[in-house]
Formats: C-alpha cells, structure tokens, sequence
C-alpha cells in the first residue's frame, strides 16, 4: 500500500478539492424588445416587465388604476 511521505497541507487539500469556476452568465435577447437578460428571467424594458417576449407587468397602466 502506498504511504504519503509528507503531510499534505491544508492548503494543498483544499487545493485540489475545488471545483469553482467562473461562468459568464448566459444571455438571450427578447424577441419583441431586443433587450438582453438572463435566461429564464423576466425583465424591466420602458416601464413593462417581460417574460418570453409577452408583457406581464405594466407600470403606466398601474398608475393610471
């Protein structure tokens, strides 16, 4: 059986034991706007929330109620 000749550091360890990397955010363009946003989120664009091109939220109609 094979024996580590010297202690293997903390910072060794944990060295070896990290699997982070750092991503680019994926983004897609909204069909109706053309405004890039993240991938299944809903933005803001002139005052309307969109999702999947549709509106779902309307401030000018809100305030005008």
């Amino acid at each position: 059986m094979a024996h580590p000749k010297r202690k293997t550091s903390k910072t060794r360890r944990d060295k070896r034991r990290t699997h982070y990397k750092a991503v680019a955010p994926t983004l897609a363009k909204d069909p109706t706007t053309g405004e890039m946003h993240l991938y299944h989120r809903a933005h803001w664009h002139e005052g309307k929330l969109y999702y999947r091109g549709q509106v779902l939220i309307d401030k000018a109609e809100e305030a005008s109620a």
